[in-house]
């Protein structure tokens, strides 16, 4: 017999399958396997139906399994955000024919106001939803990617679970969003603590960077721009992929004994490592054949086979991390890492790819659990130092890292800053959250085969103001011009205030706000489009109002209402209101 009818917010939410029992409680559903068949559970398996009155040009904002895919757009035209979409030719999560998944969560705005449908865990499969038409009215629906894993397999019966909320504020929804989310997933204690500030190796040198390009900045730091903390050692140092503990004759000295000097300076040592991945050069790959997962024909799984490849050093394997042997190994590389090298921090790429799906040893286990076993195997090697995941699967890390990269990697040219713009603002809710918020390092200097116009460096500046978390800088530090120099200075001004994300009121991501202390709130407008644009600031009493990057007082006398014009094709502001 069907399972009966739920309201969930006011929402009519219908079961659909028969094997499942659906339980209700703190307008959360979760669901266990309850069926007596061991049917294959395949990648499109409907759990839930939810009859909606949308409007067609509602505006519409879903996750992507992986950090580079997210939709917007509307409810009858969805537009994917940024350059690799899960169903794209590249990464194949599924067709680019089927109908659009929004992943994790789907949050709908409309004259009335705004409802998310959303998955609050996932431990075992991940979730995503899709807009129907069905009977003449849409239908959102939720699906469970079962990964063709048969019942009898599995741990246990048990499903995910989901909510769905409906608020007047993109912030109220959020917030009892990520409440539901830390009942089953509770954050890592990094989540709270102050959030990294210093330099990258990667958008200075990318991977041709060496030892004496490290110290070169080092002492930058230690010199004019003291109050950047963190060194982030990036891709480039490792002599193959795989071979974490092994260092490129770029580092001669070994990579233990430049991160004990950078902590002689009084500076933090970070370290780049992608995990899961190995390429076949590597010793690790020669010696442990067996540790790799597999195709369904028992030959060895290449990335390339089922989704993007991998971006340098390919082809890349896939560490089964359902294998104890393989669990043992990355808490013993990431343990030597923290205790003998003295690493506080862990940059975590290409993580994706340690949830791909695959034959490993573990007969049933899903390439989500495979990721969270291996994602504890660092933890159980890492102590207190932070964890932040970079190219991950979003969801899947869910309670495993204590920082997350949001967005693309930044390059210096307008599309680019435009993209990761739009790509951070949509996740910057999730700041302190779920993760502490990574928008990518800031780059604010041209190099020789890279860059832009001053006016597109304001912007991109502008974002990561308005963002808060992460602050690293990209650029060889011995190369920042005044104006790169005065931005850090402002920067880390409104850091030490609060590292809080600004608000946005709407998923246009035109305008937000956010209190810096008592007396000062932050307005930042952004212009996306080709024509000029007017907007109108309010401020709750008479007050002044000034340009955040220069001091320039915009108002002789206090006043509740300021109009600013902003120009057309990538523009923006940041203007101080003193209340």
């Amino acid at each position: 017999m069907m399972n009966p009818l739920f309201l969930l917010c006011g929402q009519e939410t219908i079961p659909v399958q028969t094997d499942l029992v659906y339980e209700l409680e703190y307008d959360q559903i979760t669901m266990r396997f309850a069926g007596i068949h061991n049917s294959l559970i395949n990648d499109h398996y409907l759990i839930l139906q939810f009859p909606t009155q949308l409007e067609h040009d509602a505006k519409i904002l879903g996750d992507g399994f992986q950090m580079l895919a997210q939709t917007t757009g509307q409810v009858d035209t969805p537009k994917d955000l940024g350059r690799c979409p899960d169903n794209s030719a590249s990464y194949r999560l599924y067709s680019e024919n089927a109908k659009k998944r929004f992943y994790n969560y789907l949050v709908i705005e409309q004259s009335d106001g705004f409802i998310l449908f959303g998955f609050t865990s996932c431990h075992r499969f991940s979730g995503y939803f899709e807009i129907h038409q069905y009977q003449g009215e849409m239908n959102v629906m939720a699906f469970l990617d079962g990964e063709h894993t048969h019942p009898k397999d599995w741990a246990n019966n048990q499903m995910e679970a989901l909510t769905v909320i409906k608020a007047n504020s993109l912030t109220e929804i959020y917030e009892l969003y990520a409440a539901k989310i830390q009942q089953n997933h509770p954050i890592r204690a990094g989540v709270k603590q102050d959030a990294p500030v210093g330099w990258c190796s990667w958008y200075a040198y990318y991977s041709d960077v060496t030892e004496q390009n490290v110290l070169d900045n080092v002492d930058v730091m230690c010199d004019e721009q003291k109050e950047l903390e963190w060194v982030l050692l990036d891709d480039g140092y490792q002599a193959f992929m795989g071979d974490w503990l092994t260092p490129s004759d770029k580092f001669p000295n070994g990579i233990e004994s430049l991160l004990r000097a950078i902590k002689e300076k009084g500076k933090k040592p970070a370290i780049w490592i992608a995990p899961f991945i190995a390429q076949p050069e590597s010793e690790l790959f020669k010696n442990h054949p067996d540790w790799f997962v597999r195709n369904d024909n028992g030959d060895l799984l290449k990335a390339e086979d089922i989704t993007y490849g991998g971006w340098r050093c390919t082809p890349w394997y896939i560490l089964d991390t359902s294998k104890q042997a393989v669990q043992i190994h990355l808490t013993e590389v990431i343990r030597t890492m923290r205790e003998e090298w003295g690493v506080e921090l862990f940059k975590l790429d290409a993580n994706y790819w340690g949830a791909l799906k695959g034959t490993r040893v573990q007969s049933g286990i899903t390439g989500v659990e495979a990721y969270r076993l291996g994602m504890q195997a660092i933890i159980n090697g890492s102590g207190d130092a932070l964890i932040l995941g970079c190219n991950a699967p979003m969801w899947p890390s869910l309670g495993l890292v204590d920082a997350m990269r949001i967005s693309d990697d930044v390059e210096r040219n307008p599309e680019r800053f435009e993209q990761i713009a739009q790509e951070t603002f949509y996740r910057s809710w999730q700041h302190r959250k779920l993760w502490q918020i990574d928008p990518d390092c800031l780059t604010l200097t041209s190099l020789p085969n890279q860059g832009t116009e001053r006016k597109y460096y304001e912007f991109h500046r502008n974002v990561i103001l308005a963002s808060g978390g992460l602050a690293l800088s990209g650029d060889p530090l011995s190369e920042l011009n005044s104006f790169a120099k005065k931005t850090w200075k402002n920067l880390l001004s409104r850091l030490r205030l609060t590292q809080d994300s600004a608000q946005f009121k709407s998923l246009s991501n035109r305008h937000c706000t956010l209190r810096l202390n008592h007396q000062h709130e932050l307005h930042c407008i952004f212009n996306y489009e080709d024509e000029p644009m007017e907007h109108t600031l309010v401020a709750d009493q008479p007050s002044i109002w000034r340009d955040f990057w220069s001091g320039e007082q915009l108002n002789e006398e206090p006043m509740q209402m300021l109009l600013l014009t902003l120009e057309g094709r990538l523009s923006s502001r940041a203007i101080l209101v003193s209340i």
